[in-house]
């Protein structure tokens, strides 16, 4: 196969039972896109022909709907009498699967690092009306150590080993208890399937142990799993409680929303954080930190990841000149913790503490080279968020206007402060 649409295969990247999966180049997008195909049979079979259908459909539908960092972006679908494929962005790296494997266990602060990323999907995808049905490693996806993108949302090309007993859909290993029970689904099944995840992550195995998918369905409603520390020792007690509370099989005693999963882990990374270098910087403490800061206020959680991707983070002692005066720049900052002073020519102008920005004329003003008017100084020990403007000309059109829109107020509010202070005078 040379062409798929108005795609170029590049090479095959794989198959399943019911489609195959090609590496493609988009011309006019200019960019590298996988492409699902369906194979014909899948959806003429009579058995199997209006459950992929619909499934496919709801995939279908999803394209451009569920853009977030740590999604699979659907960009397009075809659904027709000769060819019915998806178009997808292309991931290069694998799935969460050798991870499971008890020889090839990640880190624990990895482990936490990318369920606390997949909440964050999750979250976004259910305030999009979705939910997956589907949670489980071979739909999400690692790039790199810690980043991860979710895929198959709408389960459109489910495989037929998919396909169980139980009415619905989703992989017997992985199902809430409520999916079992063709109970009415709801995010909660989703945190449900990703404890069973993290489960597997930790330990290396998967919380119930059957040979059939009868016993693994009466294990999931009546049986309770081992704590994860019991296989894995070195496996603290706050990592057992995240996964126990996931997995109940009440909806009433499990987590009620993504929040407070996320919130559960991030106790975790913080307390781990605080042994580690006060250089370092977890994508978990960065995101939350953006979350907190008066000047993100608007932004969506998608859009905060993109700070973070183009943002550098920096650990400062007290007495380190961030900014001198006279000097040209390019970039601004913001402060994460701690205070930094402002001098001009050796006078204090003004103090400015967490949340605060500071050198954003140089991205205001739009001019090439824009020259400092003061030096800035940390007063204590600070973490800095610095944004170069070629950074932040490359991020998204969203982006970039709630930036605009954050510094025209801070603009306002400091005309305002002004004028109040030349009235008192």
């Amino acid at each position: 196969m040379e062409k798929i649409g108005k795609y170029q295969v590049v090479r095959k990247l794989g198959e399943g039972a019911t489609s195959e999966v090609y590496l493609c180049r988009d011309p006019f997008a200019n960019r590298e896109v996988a492409i699902k195909v369906v194979f014909p049979d899948s959806l003429t079979d009579d058995e199997n022909r209006n459950l992929f259908r619909k499934l496919f459909i709801t995939e279908a539908s999803l394209a451009g709907k569920l853009s977030h960092p740590h999604v699979v972006q659907i960009y397009d679908a075809v659904v027709d009498e000769g060819i019915s494929y998806v178009v997808m962005e292309y991931v290069d790296g694998g799935t969460l699967e050798p991870h499971c494997n008890p020889e090839a266990l990640l880190p624990l602060n990895k482990i936490v690092e990318i369920i606390f990323k997949c909440t964050r999907a999750l979250d976004f995808a259910n305030q999009e009306g979705v939910v997956h049905r589907d949670i489980k490693p071979a739909n999400i996806l690692l790039h790199g150590e810690t980043n991860i993108k979710i895929s198959d949302f709408g389960s459109a090309l489910i495989t037929t080993s998919m396909v169980t007993q139980v009415s619905g859909i989703g992989s017997p290993a992985y199902m809430s208890p409520q999916q079992i029970k063709e109970h009415p689904l709801t995010l909660h099944t989703d945190i449900y399937s990703l404890g069973v995840v993290m489960y597997q992550l930790l330990t290396g195995q998967l919380p119930f142990q059957a040979s059939n998918n009868f016993s693994m369905m009466y294990q999931i409603t009546n049986v309770e799993p081992q704590p994860p520390s019991s296989l894995r020792p070195d496996i603290p007690p706050a990592l057992d409680r995240i996964v126990h509370k996931a997995m109940q099989k009440e909806l009433e005693q499990r987590y009620q929303d993504w929040d407070e999963f996320s919130d559960d882990l991030s106790a975790v990374i913080s307390s781990e954080q605080s042994a580690q270098k006060k250089e370092d910087f977890a994508d978990s403490e960065k995101f939350n930190i953006l979350r907190g800061l008066p000047f993100f206020a608007h932004f969506s959680d998608a859009e905060l990841w993109e700070v973070m991707r183009i943002s550098g983070w920096e650990y400062c002692k007290p007495g380190k000149v961030l900014m001198f005066e006279g000097q040209t720049g390019d970039f601004f900052c913001l402060l994460a913790s701690g205070e930094v002073k402002v001098i001009k020519q050796g006078k204090l102008l003004n103090i400015l503490s967490t949340g605060e920005c500071f050198g954003e004329m140089a991205y205001v003003s739009r001019e090439s080279g824009s020259v400092r008017s003061a030096d800035v100084v940390a007063l204590s020990e600070s973490r800095v968020i610095t944004i170069h403007n070629q950074d932040l000309d490359r991020a998204s059109d969203v982006c970039r206007h709630k930036f605009d829109r954050a510094f025209m107020a801070i603009l306002v509010e400091r005309l305002s402060l002004s004028n109040t202070r030349l009235i008192g005078v």
